[in-house]
């Protein structure tokens, strides 16, 4: 991967990446901004996910320590629901994200971990 050099001069000459990082973000065509970007909703989607998770747990010990009172059921009914709502929402951001990223022609979503 060698960067051409064209702010100051044009005698100013080329500077190539350090091998480890050439290795990793070499993308055809200009693809870095969109490895980024995929990187990003790879982040928000796990963060999505755990925070889902964390919720429903807390949820669930809401509702075995309701002891039958109405009012800590419907509390803890209401966050269960509120925790699945946001669920479908992060996901269908993903499907919209990834639809609109196939019809533009470009790899959004690369999940390797």
């Amino acid at each position: 991967m060698i960067i051409k050099i064209a702010h100051a001069a044009e005698g100013l000459g080329t500077v190539a990446a350090p091998s480890w990082l050439a290795a990793r973000w070499k993308q055809p065509g200009g693809q870095g901004l969109f490895s980024f970007i995929s990187m990003i909703f790879t982040l928000a989607s796990i963060i999505a996910g755990i925070y889902l998770i964390i919720q429903l747990i807390l949820a669930g010990y809401m509702y075995m320590s309701a002891n039958g009172d109405p009012k800590k059921v419907e509390v803890a009914g209401a966050k269960i629901w509120q925790s699945m709502l946001g669920l479908v929402i992060v996901v269908g951001a993903l499907t919209l994200a990834s639809v609109v990223a196939r019809l533009v022609g470009i790899n959004l979503f690369e999940f390797d971990f």
